[in-house]
């Protein structure tokens, strides 16, 4: 009977060790290697208000790190203002030659970074921007490179001198002579575009002037524009219209027009504008038609 007791737990102690399931510890993953920091520094233009800030928190609201190897993308950061790294990117690469494209800027979503010639925004709306493009020599050192970003924009300022019409919900800017893909190879656009920009009116702007601000990307230093402005109701029902054949450009530098546009009706034709170019950020040319 006690050999029998004897042999009953063995068999038990046997039976709980064959249930037992061997646990094994995963193996920690390794923490990548940083081995290149990108910090955007500075930029190489005064902003186009009449603040003189390098703030980048200030000048844009996206940037996008993006990388190109042999021609094709390897590594790609999107960052947004509010992010605690924001304008500093910490990345691991393989040892080699990489071209690197930053853009920075306004616009409402991340830019498209298709190849470096090919850079798009999201419904086709060109915002301030800043951009670099450069070659970037990696090893498994850490390398730390500092970035000045170049603006390679053009505004059109529209400043309206008469007061805004309370029935009037709508600015709608369309233009063509620039771009909206941008070539951060060039520094310049390369895509006849057709741009159109629409603007909602807000309730602090009706019953007082106003002013409007849409962008382009130039062929060149220089270009012109052909602008139409109209000012539409909550149905875009055109109220009041102007067009401008040939609005004078200049990369990286503003164009403003400035006069009465509701005045007169939709289509007077004796409405004073003045045109001012500023190219130095410091002074501005006037002219009159």
């Amino acid at each position: 009977m006690k050999m029998q007791r004897i042999l009953m737990a063995i068999v038990a102690v046997l039976l709980l060790s064959s249930c037992e399931k061997v646990v094994m510890e995963e193996p920690e993953t390794p923490e990548e290697h940083v081995n290149l920091i990108l910090r955007i520094t500075g930029f190489e233009q005064i902003p186009f208000d009449t603040r003189a800030s390098t703030d980048i928190t200030e000048l844009c609201s996206r940037i996008s790190f993006v990388l190109f190897k042999d021609g094709d993308k390897v590594k790609e950061l999107k960052q947004k203002s509010g992010d605690s790294d924001f304008g500093t990117a910490a990345l691991s690469l393989p040892e080699g030659n990489y071209r690197l494209v930053v853009i920075a800027h306004n616009g409402e979503g991340n830019a498209t970074v298709s190849s470096a010639d090919k850079i798009t925004f999201q419904n086709n709306v060109v915002s301030d921007t800043f951009y670099y493009y450069g070659e970037v020599k990696v090893d498994n050192n850490l390398n730390s490179l500092e970035l000045v970003l170049s603006r390679p924009v053009s505004m059109f300022r529209f400043e309206i001198t008469d007061n805004m019409p309370d029935n009037v919900r709508k600015m709608q800017f369309y233009y063509t002579g620039g771009s909206s893909t941008f070539s951060a190879e060039s520094g310049y656009g390369n895509v006849n575009s057709r741009q159109t920009v629409k603007i909602d009116v807000k309730s602090e702007q009706i019953g007082r002037p106003t002013v409007f601000e849409v962008y382009t990307f130039l062929h060149d230093n220089d270009g012109s524009l052909k602008m139409k402005v109209s000012a539409m109701d909550g149905s875009e029902n055109v109220l009041y219209e102007r067009e401008f054949t040939d609005v004078p450009m200049r990369r990286n530098a503003i164009t403003k027009y400035t006069g009465t546009f509701f005045d007169g009706g939709s289509s007077s034709s004796d409405r004073m504008f003045t045109f001012k170019a500023d190219g130095d950020w410091n002074s501005e040319n006037e002219y009159s038609y």
